[in-house]
């Protein structure tokens, strides 16, 4: 046993402008945070916990840095997008995306699916934050 084996993961994502991020996750993903501190916004989802923190540095959102894993991605999308969240465009070797929506072949044997459909879109921070929903 390690440990770490007992620990909570606790994501942690940069922000230049707290204010500008805590518009964008209120106005485009519909989170309040469920508590503050000075320089940092703590969320909550499904029983998990994030974090917002004020930083000088920059993301470079070149890879996922955090990810919600959904029931339906569609209606999580469509509703997303209606409140003007802006998903990526891929087209790399073995990973496509069609309307935002990539199919990704293979999924964690623990999780019991198939595979995984994704996609991407970045905060106002430029992280770069994903949605998935296994294929069962």
């Amino acid at each position: 046993m390690s440990l770490l084996d007992s620990a909570r993961v606790a994501t942690r994502l940069p922000a230049q402008d707290l204010d500008r991020a805590r518009r964008f996750y209120r106005e485009k993903l519909g989170l309040e945070p469920i508590d503050e501190r000075p320089g940092g916004l703590l969320y909550r989802c499904g029983g998990s916990d994030f974090a917002l923190f004020a930083s000088a540095g920059t993301s470079p959102g070149t890879f996922t840095q955090m990810a919600l894993e959904v029931d339906d991605i569609e209606a999580v999308t469509e509703e997303l997008r209606r409140r003007g969240v802006v998903f990526e465009e891929v087209d790399l070797p073995g990973l496509k995306t069609v309307d935002g929506i990539a199919e990704i072949e293979g999924n964690y044997p623990s999780k019991g699916a198939r595979g995984e459909r994704g996609a991407w879109f970045r905060d106002s921070e430029g992280n770069m934050l994903g949605i998935g929903q296994p294929v069962r």
